[in-house]
């Protein structure tokens, strides 16, 4: 089914947002013009495309970490998002920067339990040639309407990330447990310019925004015309050119991550992961058929074969009638290919990998959450996109849920366990200690920091000393990430709220 090209516009300025009505029966984020009162920073040469996570356009990758639970204002759970700058040495403590509700520039106050930051994504939205950052915040209560949710789009500049003239989105009529925003992903679906996508518990819609002279910014939604059942439930979105429509790599595809209940008689039997294909194109996205597999996932080209795959884990499959996990989770591939993302079976995977099968120390334990946590990208430099996946509920020896965290390498023939490396804190040269309820690669990211083709690995424990949370890098080697000479940071370290920040729960895509 096509996208519907209903959109609907609405002015705002910087003191608050003026709803407007809904464009067809879908809730529409409001469109919006900001007015900004600063001069906008100085544009990055017309010829360049930021890289999607490179926020002051030096061309080295920066990393987002957040920390939902963080005491903001005195207000706890309010949560902020710190940012790591990369360079040629790498990603640092010392050049970063820091954002929140109170934050400002940022509109709006921090409320508890807001959550910013409890998702994230990334990309040049306005076409500057800077990436900006989307921060979603989906448990924040909008007036009395509890969990409505909403999210804020921070601008990319010279010298990094700026709250001038941010964006607040919004549905325009909030609903309770709407959890705006519990999904984010950027990606060019309609073939020019890159777009937000953005999910909510009932709608999915895109966003295109324009940079004007006076520095604000107009933002234009559009509802994706297609529905799920009931029975489906919405956790995230992961996107990529998955089928390389028209070999110029500039139309990108959108997988909506879930899970799906199966009912006997209006009671739940079993819940397990289930994502949606949706193709892009000129028309933008259009239904391209469900994928065993989710609720969690991530994109890149693992067989170096010219279109983007996915990888997604499915950590907490569920028997309701036997009230236990069906397994420690799974996690499957969908190669890309001309077609698009076709297993062999059409929504069979391409590969499903189990803790057993990819020869991992352990095994399939109930609850470990295996495939809870997924990242893509090169960490050798072959030219193979490789995973990372987390199982943060992992036990290791007495200890429950300290969690560890497996590399797989990208071949021609997709994942595989050959060269399977390892991390917890148990590893030799990692600092710190394994701990009951760590949840150690609770979040994961593969990002090239320093731009020499060998991405270094950050993990996350949100659960560290009791859910203040921390993260940990470890370097990219020509054999891959490395336990020596890996280092770890946390609230703490970067002069933010620690107590209970659960610091490193979201690392943005």
């Amino acid at each position: 089914m096509r996208s519907t090209r209903s959109t609907t516009r609405t002015s705002v300025t910087r003191r608050g947002l003026l709803s407007g009505p809904a464009a067809a029966t879908v809730l529409l984020t409001i469109g919006a013009t900001i007015t900004a009162t600063a001069a906008p920073a100085p544009a990055a040469p017309a010829a360049a495309q930021a890289a999607h996570d490179d926020f002051n356009g030096d061309g080295y990758p920066d990393a987002v970490i957040s920390a939902p639970g963080g005491t903001v204002s005195a207000q706890k759970g309010a949560g902020y998002v710190a940012v790591l700058y990369g360079s040629a040495s790498g990603l640092s403590s010392t050049r970063r920067a820091t954002f929140s509700m109170s934050t400002p520039g940022v509109p709006g106050l921090a409320q508890t339990d807001d959550g910013f930051g409890r998702t994230t994504a990334s990309g040049d939205l306005d076409g500057d040639g800077y990436a900006d950052l989307v921060v979603g915040m989906p448990g924040k209560d909008i007036g009395t309407t509890v969990d409505a949710g909403a999210a804020v789009v921070l601008w990319g500049s010279a010298n990094g990330l700026r709250a001038t003239g941010a964006v607040t989105l919004q549905d325009s009529t909030p609903t309770a447990r709407g959890r705006f925003g519990l999904g984010l992903a950027t990606g060019r679906f309609h073939g020019s310019g890159t777009e937000l996508a953005l999910v909510s518990s009932k709608a999915l819609q895109t966003y295109v925004f324009e940079a004007g002279a006076d520095g604000g910014h107009t933002v234009r939604a559009t509802p994706v015309n297609w529905r799920w059942s009931e029975d489906f439930t919405p956790t995230g979105l992961t996107s990529g050119d998955y089928d390389n429509y028209d070999n110029s790599g500039n139309d990108d595809d959108l997988v909506l991550l879930g899970t799906f209940t199966t009912t006997e008689s209006l009671n739940p039997v079993e819940t397990f992961g289930q994502a949606r294909y949706l193709r892009g194109g000129s028309e933008g996205l259009t239904d391209g058929g469900s994928l065993r597999g989710g609720p969690v996932g991530a994109t890149g080209d693992i067989n170096d074969d010219g279109y983007a795959d996915v990888v997604m884990g499915s950590p907490t499959d569920w028997h309701e009638q036997i009230e236990a996990f069906l397994d420690g989770g799974t996690v499957d591939v969908f190669l890309g290919g001309p077609s698009g993302l076709r297993g062999p079976e059409g929504s069979d995977a391409d590969q499903h990998f189990t803790q057993t099968t990819i020869g991992a120390s352990g095994d399939d334990k109930t609850g470990d959450r295996f495939g809870g946590a997924v990242t893509v990208a090169d960490v050798d430099g072959d030219g193979y996109a490789d995973a990372a996946l987390g199982a943060p509920a992992n036990d290791i020896n007495t200890l429950t849920d300290p969690g560890t965290v497996w590399v797989m390498r990208g071949s021609a023939g997709g994942l595989t366990p050959r060269g399977l490396a390892s991390f917890s804190q148990s590893t030799p040269s990692v600092p710190g200690d394994n701990e009951n309820g760590d949840w150690f690669g609770g979040a994961l990211r593969l990002i090239d920091a320093n731009k020499d083709g060998k991405a270094e690995l950050i993990a996350s424990a949100p659960g560290e000393d009791t859910n203040d949370g921390a993260a940990w890098v470890f370097p990219g080697t020509a054999n891959g990430p490395a336990a020596t000479g890996s280092w770890s940071f946390n609230g703490a370290t970067l002069s933010a709220p620690s107590p209970d920040a659960r610091f490193g729960e979201t690392l943005a895509p």
